[in-house]
């Protein structure tokens, strides 16, 4: 494998990490990077690598909010054992639509709107959506996730059923929900990390699994490379987020989104 090869796959790594968690969809940024960057493996390891990659990822919020997610700890009073508990039966519960929809028409979604028209216009429409519900500025009901109720988190959950077309974005669907049904930005965001732990590997398993695991010396490695570039990048991306929306909206996301639609749209149109 030559220095070119591993430089993109760091690249990809890189997209990756800061595109799956910032609310302006991951797969718009592969489909471009997939047109500039032309990985030397073929389409079957192509399509299963840039859905592990995000393995990488979703590691990075396990490590970030371990102590959070973690209901064994011993540093826990037996209070705080029984929230953590109910904040991943939140978490199943939100996963659980997208899941029976997703699943069974996994490849049938690919084959109807896995294209450039289709994410170019749905990075559009979701910026708009940004921008307006942000303006709107929705009552805050739900300020942080111990005050999350199962009727919110399920909402939220069919809110991801919408990010299963391509160009959505999942954090982008679940926190314009989670904004949409009441809940603060930092909880939306933070919900919506925890919400990608089971939907993620999920999707990863299953793109394994149909891939098969006898990989050669060199996709494994590219593999492993791309998840660990992703889970650093992350860390960084996910402290970045939470750290701008203290202070900030989304609004900017909604112009970055629609910006790049249009020269997505444009792009093709041309070439």
């Amino acid at each position: 494998m030559d220095i070119i090869s591993i430089l993109e796959v760091i690249f990809i790594g890189i997209v990756e990490g800061i595109t799956e968690w910032l609310p302006i969809s991951s797969t718009g940024h592969m489909i471009i990077v997939d047109e500039f960057i032309k990985l030397n493996m073929t389409d079957e390891f192509k399509e299963m690598f840039f859905v592990v990659i995000q393995l990488g990822a979703i590691l990075s919020v396990v490590t970030i909010y371990f102590n959070k997610l973690n209901p064994f700890s011993f540093k826990k009073t037996k209070e705080e054992r029984k929230e953590t508990m109910s904040l991943w039966y939140k978490v199943v519960l939100a996963a659980i639509p997208a899941a029976v929809i997703g699943v069974p028409l996994n490849d049938k979604i690919d084959e109807l709107f896995y294209n450039y028209h289709v994410v170019a216009l749905m990075l559009i429409l979701y910026g708009v959506i940004f921008i307006i519900v942000e303006n709107k500025k929705p009552k805050i009901t739900t300020h942080d996730l111990k005050n999350l109720t199962y009727k919110t988190a399920f909402y939220i959950g069919l809110f991801q059923v919408l990010s299963l077309i391509p160009g959505t974005s999942r954090s982008g669907a679940t926190i314009i929900g989670a904004m949409i049904v009441g809940t603060s930005r930092v909880a939306a965001a933070e919900f919506t990390f925890f919400l990608g732990i089971p939907v993620m590997f999920g999707a990863s398993l299953l793109k394994l699994v149909g891939f098969g695991f006898a990989f050669t010396g060199a996709e494994l490695f590219i593999l492993v490379l791309g998840m660990a570039v992703s889970y650093v990048v992350s860390i960084i991306a996910i402290k970045y987020l939470l750290s701008y929306i203290k202070k900030n909206d989304f609004k900017v996301f909604g112009y970055y989104r629609i910006v790049l639609g249009i020269i997505v749209l444009a792009y093709f149109m041309v070439f």
